[in-house]
C-alpha cells in the first residue's frame, strides 16, 4: 500500500511540474498577445452574426450579450464578463480610447496598430490577482478581466470582435 502511495506521489508531483511549465511567463504571454492583437487587426473582418441597436458585428459562439444600451454591450462567457463599448460618431482611425488609455498609465502592454483605414490597439494592465485586457479599434473598446492562462484566446476573440463592427442606419 506505501508503494502506491509513493508511485501517486511521484506522479502527482509529475504531474504539477508538467501543468506549471505549461503556462507562459508574464513576459511571454505578453509577447503572444501583441502577435495575436496585431494579427487579428490586419485580418478581414468575420461576417457579423448578430445585431444589436444600431450595430451589427461577430460575436464568438461561447458568448451570450446579456445586455444591450446605446453604447454598449455586456458578454458573458462562462463567469467572465466582456464590456464592449462603441462610439459611432468617432471615426475607425480615431485614437480617442487609446488616448485615454495611455494616459491612465500602469500598463504591462501598450501597442499600436495602424493602417490607411483603422487605428487599433491592445493595452493589458495588471491588476491585484489578474489582468485587465482592453483592446481597441476606432472608436470601439472591449475590455475584460483575465488571467494569464486565458490572456492570448480573450486576446484572440476580443480583437475578431472589435474588428467585426459595422454600424447600421439610425432610421432602419
Amino acid at each position: 500500500m506505501t508503494r502506491i502511495i509513493k508511485i501517486l506521489h511521484i506522479v502527482f508531483v509529475i504531474a504539477l511540474f508538467i501543468l506549471v511549465g505549461c503556462s507562459p511567463s508574464e513576459e511571454e504571454a505578453l509577447t503572444s498577445v501583441e502577435s495575436i492583437a496585431k494579427n487579428e487587426f490586419e485580418k478581414k473582418p468575420l461576417e457579423a452574426n448578430q445585431t444589436h441597436e444600431n450595430i451589427s458585428l461577430y460575436v464568438p459562439n461561447d458568448f451570450e450579450v446579456t445586455e444591450v444600451s446605446k453604447s454598449n454591450l455586456i458578454l458573458e462567457n462562462g463567469n467572465q464578463t466582456f464590456i464592449f463599448f462603441y462610439n459611432a460618431l468617432e471615426e475607425t482611425t480615431s485614437k480617442l480610447n487609446f488616448q485615454a488609455a495611455e494616459a491612465n498609465g500602469n500598463d504591462q502592454l501598450l501597442q499600436s496598430f495602424e493602417d490607411n483605414e483603422r487605428f487599433g490597439y491592445v493595452k493589458v494592465a495588471k491588476l491585484e490577482k489578474d489582468y485587465e485586457l482592453q483592446i481597441g479599434i476606432g472608436g470601439v473598446k472591449v475590455t475584460t478581466q483575465t488571467t494569464l492562462r486565458n490572456i492570448e484566446e480573450d486576446t484572440e476573440k476580443m480583437m475578431k470582435m472589435a474588428n467585426s463592427i459595422a454600424y447600421t442606419s439610425q432610421n432602419e
